[in-house]
């Protein structure tokens, strides 16, 4: 009778030992799922840069196949230490650009062409803690197939707005290539500054194909309570890079942040035009600016950010910088 007893005492202890592991270890990291919308309707204009969207999906590290982590700890200029998470992320996506005057069936010869570019997008991002190394490959196209100008005129007559006259003399159809990489480094990691948390996160980087050729650097910083590990909100590139995965650190958190981005510009088909045939252009400007200002709150496993950016001209005739909005909501899960 004994032995029993002491035998099922040392079952009962180690279940309980068992399940005291269980709830001490580490939970495993989520995949994310991003919906990001930016338009220049938050600042009362139609023009220009005037609408993005794009879907993604970043998977958890231990989802990422370990050829393409091996892989990633290949490249010289990627997690060089051979360490970190390594993630995996796909997005697809569409950007819109128009001239200043929509109502012009003929638009100007010196305003920026109707253009419109419709996307996918495979990355890899290499977080080592300190900073994070993102490449990644998109693919595309650029003129009728990326269907802006539908996409545009419908939602335009959706809402009772007047559409769009001079889609017609849109960028011609042409595939479109991006090969881009960035490293953000956190310069300052979070640190406690009259009960609140700062941090400070530098970046550079450069992107190569028929679509951009660029090199970029800039920084941001946040301050708020309780910063969840990340980067940043996402946007659609080119622009201030960020990070579609993130990590809570508490229940709730709530930051706000600015940071500017510039890059120096060798080619953006959407003012330069088509690669292989004519079409309208304008002549851009080789410099150019982003400036960011924004808020962000996480909430368990939700992250919405609110981010209003100011870009400077793009070409020389452009009377004024761009002003747009874009908000941007993640779930993990």
């Amino acid at each position: 009778m004994k032995t029993k007893i002491s035998a099922a005492m040392a079952l009962l202890a180690a279940l309980c030992s068992s399940g005291a592991n269980a709830a001490d270890a580490p939970r495993p990291e989520k995949g994310t799922f991003g919906i990001l919308v930016e338009n220049d309707w938050f600042n009362q204009e139609d023009h220009n840069y005037t609408n993005g969207i794009e879907l993604t999906y970043t998977t958890a590290p231990q989802d990422t196949p370990d050829w393409l982590i091996d892989a990633a700890h290949w490249l010289p200029f990627f997690t060089a230490t051979g360490k970190g998470d390594v993630r995996t992320r796909y997005a697809l996506g569409q950007t819109i650009f128009t001239p200043l005057d929509t109502t012009l069936a003929d638009p100007l010869l010196t305003d920026r062409p109707y253009a419109g570019f419709l996307f996918g997008t495979f990355g890899l991002a290499g977080d080592s803690g300190m900073h994070l190394d993102q490449l990644q490959f998109t693919i595309g196209v650029v003129g009728p197939m990326s269907i802006a100008g539908d996409t545009q005129n419908w939602f335009h007559g959706a809402i009772g707005d007047e559409k769009a006259k001079g889609w017609h003399y849109q960028l011609r159809n042409e595939p479109g290539l991006i090969i881009q990489y960035e490293r953000s480094i956190k310069l300052i990691p979070p640190k406690s500054i009259l009960g609140l948390i700062f941090d400070f996160e530098p970046h550079y980087g450069a992107a190569i194909g028929n679509v951009y050729d660029f090199a970029n650097i800039g920084a941001m910083a946040r301050l708020g309570f309780n910063l969840p590990g990340d980067y940043g909100p996402m946007r659609i590139d080119p622009s201030l890079p960020g990070s579609n995965f993130f990590e809570p650190t508490g229940g709730f958190s709530a930051y706000i942040f600015a940071g500017v981005d510039g890059r120096a510009v060798a080619r953006n088909i959407f003012l330069d035009g088509n690669s292989f045939e004519d079409s309208r252009s304008v002549s851009k400007l080789n410099l150019v600016y982003d400036y960011d200002l924004g808020a962000a709150i996480t909430f368990n496993a939700i992250r919405l950010s609110y981010t209003y950016v100011i870009r400077s001209r793009e070409f020389k005739l452009q009377p004024a910088m761009s002003k747009f909005g874009a908000v941007a909501l993640s779930f993990r899960f």
